[in-house]
Formats: structure tokens, C-alpha cells, sequence
């Protein structure tokens, strides 16, 4: 028997898929859906599209990859736009987007459970408003569309000693700008793209940074070689040659125009960059000038930290470093797991299970879209080919009506 405020809860009968998020992933597979005149609910616990662009990037933030690689479907970037869209650009796009393609976002609906009835043959997924303590609605269709993304939630390691540090330790998704730093001693714990510029836009507030590299290698490539993309460079010799090759001339080339990176405390892994990319979501830092900055001294590298202690930080080779501030860029994770139940299409990690290219669509009109590890052109592959699946059975399913 179902509980009193179960009971109370409203019901919304949805004719056609639910889709969970509304960045990139949901607007483009709902905007697709929308143009085979499939209806869909889109639902989203913050207040706007792509929040994560919106509420919890830096602003220097610009794309990583040319524009054309990162167009949705169906619309492509308006003509005055730059190779490298900003922050601001982007959002504008996918704003014009979702307007363009009369896509209407449920908001502050975070939805937290949602379970195949298999004696009803339908998904039922349970939102809470995310301003309304209480407030909970029941969503019930045919298809569940995941599309939460691999960003969902930031990862925040635990360090020995954190508590007694005394200043501000926060994620990268709250730096919005160097401002506030200015002239004060930063520990950037993480080297990736985000903790590489961070530390570029320190350096351009006159900030004393830290890049904290830990244990773990990574890929450095140019963003440009001889006036060309990297990734351009890449997918062009993919159309010729096995990746493996194409990581050799890419490491290759990446020695040649940056040199040698273990000297400035850099290593690379044993793994090519693509191959990581693909099979661990590893994606290798496009350099933006903070190689330069590291070279003549202004970005100090150093390695893992041991423990915390008030006002600074013992490394793992025993040195102590003085910090004002620490800001950790480390990541973030899929949180699918924590509301989908019964299902074991994802992983722990919140990942499908099935690889790419094969890992859109579960069973029981469970699909997923931008959870291939290849950006946003993979989040465009998805979202085609997820409405044109859930199009194909909606149009079976009512025309037997």
C-alpha cells in the first residue's frame, strides 16, 4: 500500500520519453525528439539550461575545441562567433538552442529516484523542487532518457590536515576569477585543463600559484599545430591510420613544439592521449600559455601533497610549501547512481556499461546521451541516435491508436 504522501504526490502522465538534465545532452535529444514531433519532459534541479556552465565554470572558460566540433544538432554556431566560443558565447547558443527548438525545461525538479514498473511497463521518477522543502512530484512515461552528463558532482578528495589549514579551501567550481587571490600564495591541487588555467588566470591577477600534480601523468598537446587544431590533426589522421599510431606522432609532435615536460615536473603516462581519452575519459590538457608561465617561474609544480598543516602544506618529498589559499581542481563524477534504481545498465562509476559506440540504449526504454567520453560531438552522436530510436516506437505506438 503506498504511504499517505505518496498518495498526495502529483502524478504527470508524460506522452513520450523523460528526460534528466538539461545541458548539451537533454536540449539536443529533446530538440531532436522534438523535430520527429515526439513530446518529451525535460527536467533539471537547477533554475536554468547547462548549469554547469552557467553557475559553475570560471570565467575565462572558453571551448577546448573548435567550434564546429561542438555544435548541437540541428543548429550550428552563428557565423560571427570565434574558432574558441567563450563561456558566455556558448550559453548564449545553447539559450538560443532550446528557444529555437521550443524546448521548455522543467526547473528546480531534482530528481531523485526513478524505477522501471515492470508490471506497468512504464518508468516512474520522483522529483523534489529544489526550492520547496517537500514538494515532490511523480513523473510517469514509457522512456527515461539519462542525461545528467559526466559532470553531475565535483569530486572532493580528503587530505590529512585539512581542517587546520585555516584558510579558504574550495572547489574549482566555485573560482570564478583570480580577483579575489590577487597577491596571495595559491595551492592549485590538480594539473588537468581546469587546474592549468586557473593558474594561468592567477598568474594574470598577479597571484602566487602552485600547481599541485600528485601522483598522477598527464598528456600536455598544443592546442595548435602550424596554425590547425590539434584535434583536427587528429581526426584527420584517424581517417588513415590506427590510433595507436596517431597517439605516437601526436606524443611526437607534442615533444617538438612544448619540449620536455618531465623537466618541469610534468610526466606523461605510457598510455597515448586518445587511448586514455577513450577508454578512461582522461582528456589531455590543451595548452593555453601556462607552459610558458611554469618555464619562466611564475606557476611553481610541485608534487602531491603529505598533509596539511596551518598556513601551508608538506609535500610527498618532504618539502613544506606556504599557502594563503587552495583551490582543488579534481574533477567531477556522474551522479547516476545515486537516483537511478534497479537498473544495472550503468556502472558505479555512473557510466553504461556497454562501451562506445553501443552505449546509448538499455533495455526497457532506458537510453543515456553524453556518457561517451568524447565531448560534445559525442553528446550530439547520442542525441540522434536516441530520438530516432524512441521516434521510431513512439510512431509504432500511435499509429495503433
Amino acid at each position: 500500500m503506498a504511504s499517505s504522501s505518496a498518495a498526495s504526490r502529483p502524478v504527470v502522465w508524460v506522452n513520450g520519453p523523460i528526460v534528466v538534465g538539461a545541458g548539451p545532452a537533454g536540449l539536443s535529444v529533446a530538440a531532436c525528439l522534438r523535430a520527429r514531433g515526439v513530446p518529451s519532459v525535460v527536467l533539471d534541479r537547477a533554475d536554468c539550461v547547462a548549469s554547469l556552465w552557467q553557475r559553475r565554470t570560471y570565467d575565462r572558460l572558453r571551448l577546448h575545441l573548435p567550434r564546429h566540433f561542438c555544435e548541437l544538432p540541428g543548429m550550428p554556431f552563428p557565423d560571427h562567433y570565434p574558432e574558441y566560443p567563450s563561456k558566455r558565447q556558448f550559453v548564449d547558443y545553447l539559450e538560443a538552442y532550446a528557444a529555437a527548438s521550443g524546448v521548455e525545461p522543467r526547473f528546480n525538479q531534482a530528481v531523485t529516484s526513478a524505477r522501471y514498473d515492470a508490471a506497468a511497463g512504464l518508468w516512474r521518477v520522483r522529483a523534489d523542487h529544489a526550492a520547496v522543502a517537500g514538494d515532490a512530484t511523480e513523473y510517469i512515461g514509457r522512456w527515461l532518457v539519462v542525461a545528467t552528463g559526466e559532470n553531475a558532482e565535483c569530486v572532493v578528495p580528503e587530505f590529512e590536515g585539512a581542517k587546520e589549514f585555516g584558510g579558504p579551501v574550495s572547489h574549482v567550481q566555485e573560482y570564478k576569477s583570480g580577483e579575489a587571490y590577487r597577491g596571495k600564495r595559491v595551492l592549485v591541487v590538480g594539473c588537468g585543463n581546469s587546474g592549468m588555467e586557473v593558474c594561468l588566470d592567477l598568474c594574470d591577477h598577479n597571484a602566487l600559484p602552485a600547481m599541485v600534480v600528485r601522483d598522477s601523468k598527464v598528456h600536455v598537446l598544443p592546442r595548435e599545430m602550424f596554425g590547425v587544431a590539434t584535434f583536427s590533426v587528429a581526426v584527420f589522421l584517424l581517417r588513415f591510420l590506427p590510433l595507436w599510431l596517431v597517439d605516437m606522432i601526436l606524443v611526437l609532435l607534442a615533444r617538438l613544439f612544448l619540449g620536455n615536460l618531465e623537466k618541469l615536473g610534468i610526466r606523461r603516462p605510457s598510455g597515448g592521449p586518445l587511448e586514455l581519452k577513450n577508454s578512461r575519459g582522461r582528456t589531455p590538457v590543451l595548452d593555453i600559455g601556462a607552459l610558458a608561465r611554469i618555464r619562466s617561474g611564475d606557476i611553481e609544480v610541485v608534487p602531491g601533497i603529505r598533509r596539511f598543516f596551518r598556513g601551508g602544506a608538506e609535500l610527498t618529498d618532504g618539502r613544506r610549501v606556504a599557502a594563503d589559499a587552495v583551490i582543488l581542481a579534481t574533477g567531477y563524477h556522474s551522479n547516476v547512481p545515486q537516483w537511478l534504481k534497479g537498473s544495472d545498465f550503468f556502472t558505479e562509476d555512473g557510466y553504461p556499461r556497454v562501451p562506445f559506440p553501443h552505449g546509448w540504449k538499455g533495455e526497457s526504454g532506458l537510453y543515456s546521451v553524453g556518457f561517451t567520453r568524447r565531448g560534445l560531438s559525442g553528446v550530439s552522436s547520442d542525441a540522434v541516435k536516441v530520438a530516432h530510436d524512441i521516434a521510431t516506437a513512439w510512431e509504432q505506438q500511435t499509429s495503433t491508436l
